[in-house]
This record gives C-alpha cells, structure tokens and sequence, in this order.
C-alpha cells in the first residue's frame, strides 16, 4: 500500500527520484517497472506493473459503445507508459505526460494505496484548499460512502 504525501523535484530532463521509502516495495511487487498515465483530474497516475494490469483489464473489458467507457479507454489506456526505475531510483517522465500534468519543477506525490498520483504542487495545494473548504451538497455523497465511519 503506498500512502503519504511527499514533495519531489524534477530536473531539466523530467527526471523525478521515487521516495526511497518507496523503492523496495516497487522492485518486489514489480521489479521496478511502472506505468505511468492521465487522470482527468490533470495529475498523473503512477502504477506497479502488476497493478496497472488489473487496471488495464477492468478498462477494456468495459463497454466499446459505451462513449463514456471508450474516452476513458482512449484516455488511459492510450497514454500509458512503460517506465522503469533507473538504478538511482529515478522515473524519466515523457514530455507529453509532463505537459499534460502541467508538471513544473516541484511537485506532490500522492500515495493512493496501489497507485500513486503525481500534481504539479501549486495545482496540488490550490485543490487540496478546495477539496478542504467544500461542503459536500446532499445527494452527493455516494451510496457506498453513506454508512462509512472514520
């Protein structure tokens, strides 16, 4: 399970250096290799091998002439990346997918159990503030989340 928020950098070729807290459970579960793509929320999803195959399966088993499945079938699928981890622990990002991402020289790396996300920290902290400050309407909660207690 990945969690935790940590800020990394980027350097000039789009390198970024995965957490070491990070790396060994990577090169277990996937020998180092990731795949990386969009999110519609305009961060990047950074998966395990392993786990990006489940993932992978479940978006193309979903219907074709569904139009709402396909762009996310087009989405996801289409600009996922094979990335692997260098033997300095560092992630060579694609311009496309750093652009898409509106990537700059700092961001936040987002556990999310078994993915990460990846934002650009000035996007990151403006929709964390968002997220924070937003009361929930009624009706949208959903009904999965209804009897959940933390």
């Amino acid at each position: 399970m990945f969690r935790g928020a940590t800020k990394i950098t980027l350097d000039d070729k789009g390198r970024m250096v995965m957490p070491n807290r990070y790396r060994e459970q990577i090169s277990e579960l996937a020998q180092g290799k990731l795949v990386v793509t969009v999110d519609k929320d305009q961060c990047l999803l950074i998966y395990p091998l392993p786990e990006w195959e489940v993932t992978e399966r479940k978006l193309m088993s979903l219907p074709t002439l569904n139009a709402t499945a396909r762009r996310l079938q087009r989405l996801m699928v289409g600009y996922a990346t094979d990335l692997p981890l260098d033997g300095h622990g560092r992630l060579l990002l694609p311009p496309e997918l750093r652009e898409f991402a509106k990537l700059g020289r700092h961001g936040m790396l987002i556990g999310q159990g078994n993915r990460f996300e990846l934002w650009d920290e000035a996007r990151w902290n403006e929709r964390r503030d968002l997220w924070l400050n937003t009361e929930a309407a009624p009706g949208d909660l959903p009904s999965e989340l209804e009897s959940l207690s933390l």
